[in-house]
């Protein structure tokens, strides 16, 4: 394992699994801010995002709220690369693009404010499970004309069917559950 994301891989191992409606559902800091996001935890995937993407071909990095946020900002304070946080309310701004996303425990909408054509954007997020907050924030992307650079997911579910991303995603750790416990993938 990278020793950057150590920290990060230390903090999961003791993440409780919770059954939301029979999809297991892993409980820690980066994915639900429960508990509380340890900085180190927040410098190694900021620090793991600057160790996989070229920055410098980056104008804006786009995150979805709400668990995109944090690893979007510690990114971008530690790059000085603006932040676009993609929202769950309407502002009904005319330049605004709605979506609709899908997941493995929801569905709700998404808007976009703040990415025009031809600005050269990251996707940050906190996991990719079925892919259906990406394919929708991709989708909005694709609408403004924004030329999408790479797509980075703090942990990518290995044991979740990711048959709604058609995408590559770059993922800074792979995890999965089994037997009701959170194991991540060295």
């Amino acid at each position: 394992m990278d020793q950057t994301l150590e920290p990060l891989a230390r903090s999961l191992r003791q993440a409780p699994v919770v059954d939301r409606d029979g999809y297991e559902y892993f409980v820690h800091g980066v994915t639900d801010g429960i508990p509380p996001v340890e900085p180190a935890v927040l410098r190694a995937i900021a620090d793991g995002i600057s160790e996989r993407v070229d920055l410098e071909a980056v104008d804006k990095i786009v995150a979805p709220e709400a668990m995109g946020i944090h690893h979007g900002t510690a990114l971008s304070i530690a790059t000085d690369v603006p932040l676009v946080v993609v929202r769950k309310r309407s502002y009904d701004f005319p330049e605004e693009v709605a979506v609709h996303k899908e997941t493995s425990y929801g569905e709700s909408e998404l808007y976009l404010n703040g990415v025009d054509a031809g600005d050269r954007v990251l996707l940050v997020d906190d996991v990719l499970s079925s892919g259906g907050t990406i394919e929708a924030v991709c989708d909005a992307l694709e609408t403004v004309e924004a030329e999408l650079v790479d797509i980075v997911v703090v942990l990518r579910r290995v044991d979740a069917d990711h048959a709604d991303i058609s995408r590559d995603v770059t993922s800074l750790l792979d995890v999965r559950v089994r037997d009701g416990r959170l194991e991540v993938l060295e």
